[in-house]
């Protein structure tokens, strides 16, 4: 009888092991179920964010033609698709591609490349290029003199003090033939430690772009870009001399490396290069049929 009571008792304690195992076992995949279940969740919560498209799209501008570029040649179109579209005008050149790296405006247009890698690069943001568009160049202003063979000896020039718009406005002198340049340098970032020649030994006073129209009561010559100047009310037809503006130097429109395949860039770029850009970009009644048009425009 007690040989009959210690089979049972064992048999009874091995049920309940198993049974507890079983429990455990099943408890442990049923974590691991919802955990999975969980980061999938979370997986298609991100993948939807980013597949998810705005509809509000905020352009960043600097004082000058790209915003009317903007609100008449481009914000009709994006309508049209059913995005609104809000405009947000910076007083420099640093701040829109600041708001661009943080998120406070989805796109901007006023610079151009290779301002855009030089200032990328030293802030350590991931903006790119989408395309490039109709760009007032730099131009040669002055109240004192009224061609550049008139500048006296010593006459004083004041230019841009970014980096590539400094280097820009050298090349610009260069193409006048007021300075040459030393041999085998990056052309990109030129200063005037860079000025091989300088036969009317020209006296260089750098200065915030935007502040560039203001000096025009002291200096022999202004060299400003073409949106500062046309905000500051001065004519390109008024210019001394205009820059030939080079390909890398024509404006574009910017967007942040991770928006770059997003339907609203998309969609920008296609207006962009479509007939009614074209229509309104050489209408005669606006500024921008005497800019330089990027080589896809021709």
């Amino acid at each position: 009888m007690k040989k009959i009571l210690r089979i049972s008792s064992a048999i009874i304690l091995t049920l309940a092991l198993g049974l507890d195992a079983v429990s455990c076992g099943n408890s442990n995949d049923n974590k691991e179920a919802t955990n999975s279940t969980k980061q999938q969740a979370k997986s298609s919560d991100s993948q939807n964010a980013e597949n998810k498209e705005i509809k509000e799209i905020v352009f960043g501008v600097a004082p000058g033609p790209y915003g009317d570029m903007a609100k008449l040649a481009i914000q009709p179109e994006l309508e049209k698709k059913g995005y609104t579209v809000k405009l947000i005008e910076f007083s420099d050149y640093v701040q829109p591609n600041l708001a661009l790296g943080n998120g406070e405006v989805n796109v901007n247009m006023f610079q151009h490349s290779v301002y855009l890698e030089n200032f990328a690069k030293e802030h350590k943001l991931e903006l790119s290029r989408v395309i490039s568009i109709p760009t007032a160049g730099m131009g040669i202003f002055s109240k004192k003199h009224k061609t550049l063979s008139e500048l006296p000896e010593g006459a004083v020039v004041t230019l841009p003090n970014d980096v590539p718009n400094l280097a820009r406005a050298l090349r610009f002198l260069v193409q006048e033939n007021l300075i040459t340049l030393k041999p085998d340098i990056d052309l990109t970032k030129a200063s005037e430690k860079d000025i091989a020649e300088n036969p009317k030994k020209l006296k260089f006073t750098p200065a915030e772009a935007a502040q560039l129209p203001r000096t025009l009561e002291s200096a022999d010559i202004a060299i400003i870009n073409g949106n500062y100047a046309i905000s500051s009310g001065l004519s390109l037809a008024d210019a001394v001399a205009k820059e030939k503006l080079e390909e890398p130097y024509k404006n574009i429109i910017a967007v942040r490396t991770a928006d770059k395949d997003a339907q609203f860039v998309k969609d920008i770029e296609e207006i962009v290069r479509s007939e009614a850009f074209r229509t309104v970009i050489l209408d005669s009644k606006n500024i921008f049929k005497d800019f330089d048009f990027p080589e896809w425009f021709k």
